[in-house]
């Protein structure tokens, strides 16, 4: 059983969380974060307000599990969903980014949760788990033909046997050999 989704299947799982009846705003920025900056699910649900600077669109990524830590670009579309749910997120004096309904900071097994019946909406064909997304992120840069040593920096692997894993599904890297 393969332990990605495919880009297309991660905006089904994108969609199907927006669909939540009360949090679909967060439920979609949670996936969308895990996967865009491959992060594990103990990384995302401790995300802080204070590791954004929305106007230089920056996030700061605290890297648990001995990875190295690092700071990734915000694109456009994240910022938005980011400010339309601190527009409507419960207790807005928190600092962490993903919060219940109480207010408390949400919980690994609340996210799994969320993953694993945004999938099962989504109608995926494998069972969705949160890694899959930190997975998915590192094939679909690999696809995209980028360096292997800089997939590994964005994912704060230390070890480069971490990474070397995702450039296994591309064929891209054999392209020119017999030119």
């Amino acid at each position: 059983m393969r332990d990605y989704l495919f880009p297309s299947e991660i905006d089904r799982l994108i969609e199907a969380a927006k669909k939540s009846p009360r949090h679909g705003v967060r439920n979609s920025l949670m996936v969308l974060l895990a996967y865009r900056h491959g992060l594990r699910i103990s990384e995302l649900v401790d995300l802080r307000l204070s590791d954004f600077d929305l106007q230089a669109s920056r996030m700061n990524c605290r890297r648990l599990k001995g990875s190295l830590q690092n700071v990734h670009p915000v694109e456009g579309d994240e910022q938005r969903l980011i400010k339309r749910w601190l527009r409507i997120r419960p207790n807005r004096s928190s600092d962490y980014l993903f919060v219940s309904e109480r207010g408390t900071p949400i919980t690994r097994q609340a996210a799994w949760r969320i993953f694993r019946e945004a999938g099962e909406k989504a109608k995926l064909p494998v069972k969705v788990h949160p890694h899959m997304l930190k997975h998915s992120c590192g094939y679909a840069l690999a696809d995209k033909g980028y360096d292997t040593r800089l997939i590994q920096e964005y994912l704060g692997h230390k070890n480069i046997q971490n990474t070397v894993r995702y450039t296994q599904t591309n064929a891209k890297r054999f392209e020119g050999l017999w030119r």
